[in-house]
């Protein structure tokens, strides 16, 4: 298998007063715990711990306490409907879904930029496996995020010198996991209000349970948790308009997501074969042309709408596949275990925390399993086999 995994750096590591004097003691203690963990490993990434930890000391520099911008009158009306509505949502997550209760989601900063992070992924020219990046406490995970759009470029392209398929994209939002309280960004005040509940869910999800170096598992689960935390709370807003349009998003979503399974699975095929790489590059190529051929059709007959424009006006590579199958080849399985706990969150936590807990390969046929009793197929929408 032809697999690329780059681990940590070792470093001694300054950073400018002016990033830290704002920041609470413990936030500070827990920049050390982070520091100190990254020091003790081998060398060779200096430079990307020193844009990631002052990059989110920049983030964490700009909050304000959302009670206090509500109350300052100097707020446009449009952004204290938005900040109004987070506050209920943040509620909700917690009363309702059972979702970590903290300061996460109660300050606003303006990053003065359209995204928070742009993540790399990149995966062999005839291979559908994402490299991995490695990190303290994270673990592996098959991307490596910038703080910096030219950062993200320039790691992309030094990637492909080396003849991989690379792909980077904009991130609303991030999730430390429970280490800081996490702030609402301007980057996502543009959402609906189902977007913008999902965001939240998913991202507490995160805090209620991570795996260290297991992104399917951990994208799966959070993605779960946001689809099944939307509905419940659409039931709670009794808006029939509201409900359709996500009715209407999930259908256009759905049917991205497998047209993207699909020619995944044809591409395995093809990488897998005793084909010539001639034409293991030949029959890429059509395929990728195909699906996106097969998304205008879509598109013409109402099957999607034009949400995806972006997503298929870029290169089509294994990269760019392999970074929705990230956040989406698990889902159906959770999604699974989530009908099997009787919809209920906290059976629903206890059990993935359960499963979470196991060995790797275990983890996989367990959560298969669960999913089956559930009533969904085990190996829908690209879900990767056992081994």
């Amino acid at each position: 298998m032809c697999k690329y995994r780059e681990r940590t750096g070792c470093f001694t590591l300054r950073i400018s007063a002016r990033y830290t004097v704002k920041i609470m003691t413990g936030s500070i203690k827990k920049l050390a715990v982070v520091w100190l963990a990254l020091v003790t490993t081998a060398c060779s990434t200096l430079g990307y711990y020193s844009q990631s930890i002052i990059g989110h000391l920049n983030v964490m520099q700009r909050r304000q306490p959302i009670e206090n911008l509500l109350d300052s009158g100097t707020i446009s009306p449009e952004l204290k409907a938005r900040l109004l509505a987070v506050q209920s949502m943040r509620r909700f997550a917690s009363t309702v879904l059972g979702l970590p209760d903290n300061g996460s989601f109660s300050h606003y900063a303006d990053l003065e930029r359209p995204y928070a992070v742009w993540n790399v992924f990149a995966a062999p020219e005839l291979s559908l496996e994402l490299n991995e990046w490695c990190y303290p406490f994270a673990g592996c995970v098959t991307y490596r995020g910038y703080f910096s759009e030219d950062k993200a470029s320039a790691k992309a392209g030094q990637l492909r010198t080396l003849g991989f398929d690379t792909y980077y994209g904009g991130v609303a939002a991030y999730s430390t996991l429970g280490w800081f309280d996490d702030p609402l960004l301007n980057t996502v005040t543009g959402y609906s209000d189902t977007q913008l509940a999902g965001l939240i869910f998913h991202e507490l999800a995160h805090q209620q349970l991570y795996i260290p170096g297991d992104t399917l598992f951990n994208e799966g689960f959070a993605t779960a948790v946001k689809h099944a935390g939307v509905q419940r709370w659409l039931e709670q807003q009794a808006d029939p308009v509201m409900t359709s349009d996500y009715a209407a998003h999930r259908r256009h979503q759905e049917a991205f997501y497998a047209l993207v399974a699909r020619t995944r699975a044809q591409l395995e095929e093809i990488y897998a074969s005793e084909l010539p790489d001639s034409d293991k590059r030949r029959l890429k190529k059509h395929y990728l042309d195909a699906m996106r051929t097969e998304y205008v059709r879509q598109q013409r007959s109402g099957d999607m709408d034009n949400g995806y424009d972006t997503w298929f006006g870029g290169e089509l590579n294994n990269a760019r596949l392999g970074a929705v199958n990230a956040y989406q080849a698990y889902v159906p399985l959770f999604e699974g275990l989530f009908a099997n706990s009787g919809g209920d969150f906290a059976v629903f936590y206890q059990r993935a925390a359960v499963i979470g807990a196991l060995p790797g390969p275990e983890r996989l046929m367990r959560l298969r399993q669960a999913a089956a009793v559930g009533g969904v197929a085990g190996n829908q929408a690209g879900v990767p086999g056992q081994d």
